[in-house]
């Protein structure tokens, strides 16, 4: 019997080849309304007192569509992570896919659908796990809106309900464009099987960010701040997915871009403070460095 995991990936891609081939179809038409990017990324991840894993890497390709009032966007993201041995007995090995599409009905009012599958995941039991995603969200004036988005995940053993909500505010100073962000994230954690993986986590978590975006000529800023403990959490407007049992209670990450062009350079530096569960093993400090390029056409 074919399970519902092999399935839905088969169905999302289906569904996304056809709203690909109809923009295509209607770019003939009405070129002037679509405006699309490619871009890859790669990132290098360096752990400290971890007693599972060492360093990784981990490779990406995605890009978006614009047509009209909607929005494709999707990627595809490969990671190795070299583990400690013992206690692992093999490194590590994901691969995960991330569909996001969104449609803008007038000025004030938006909504978007995400899905990530994990489509591997060689050591832990959240391999083939399944996130979907409802969101909604309101301009109340132009710099001002707000985003809602439910996210509901589906490991073999457990499930995760997480709720987002996001403020973003857009000003500008002189020549300096700014956007002013707050994000809220409630997680909560249900359990179907008693398993390795939550043993020792809390039934919910509440964690919220600050972050920080500025464009000046043809450079690019940004900062960001999460406070407080989470754990399975859905991040990067559904675009990251934390799926290890890793209770993370401090983020800081920043960054800078410039565009040449039609290309866009970026690099972001990610640091995270942790605690690896179940062992409760705790001070655990990962380190990300970031490298993305994207073209636009």
């Amino acid at each position: 019997m074919i399970s519902r995991l092999t399935i839905l990936p088969k169905v999302i891609i289906g569904l996304t080849t056809s709203w690909l081939l109809m923009t295509v179809s209607a770019s003939a038409v009405e070129i002037q309304t679509i405006h699309s990017s490619v871009q890859t990324y790669f990132e290098n991840k360096d752990f400290t007192n971890s007693k599972q894993k060492d360093d990784g890497v981990v490779y990406g390709v995605g890009g978006d569509i614009h047509y009209e009032d909607s929005e494709y966007r999707f990627a595809h993201e490969h990671g190795c992570t070299q583990t400690i041995q013992p206690p692992m007995d093999k490194n590590l090995i994901t691969d995960k896919l991330f569909l996001r599409y969104a449609y803008q009905f007038n000025d004030a009012f938006e909504f978007n659908l995400n899905y990530i599958n994990i489509l591997n995941d060689n050591i832990a039991i959240t391999d083939g796990g399944v996130v979907y995603g409802l969101g909604v969200t309101y301009t109340f004036v132009k710099p001002l809106s707000i985003n809602f988005t439910q996210f509901h995940t589906d490991y073999q053993d457990f499930n995760v309900e997480q709720s987002d909500l996001r403020i973003d505010f857009k000003t500008k100073i002189k020549d300096f464009k700014i956007k002013l962000s707050s994000v809220s994230k409630y997680i909560k954690i249900d359990e179907k099987h008693s398993n390795s993986f939550t043993k020792n986590a809390e039934n919910d978590y509440f964690t919220s960010a600050i972050e920080f975006h500025s464009h000046y000529e043809t450079y690019h800023f940004g900062a960001t701040a999460y406070f407080g403990k989470r754990v399975f959490a859905i991040m990067s407007d559904g675009f990251k997915i934390q799926h290890h049992a890793m209770e993370i209670d401090r983020t800081y990450a920043a960054g800078i871009g410039k565009t040449f062009s039609d290309f866009v350079v970026r690099v972001q530096y990610i640091y995270q403070h942790a605690v690896e569960l179940p062992m409760l093993n705790g001070n655990v400090e990962l380190r990300n460095i970031r490298v993305i390029l994207n073209y636009k056409f």
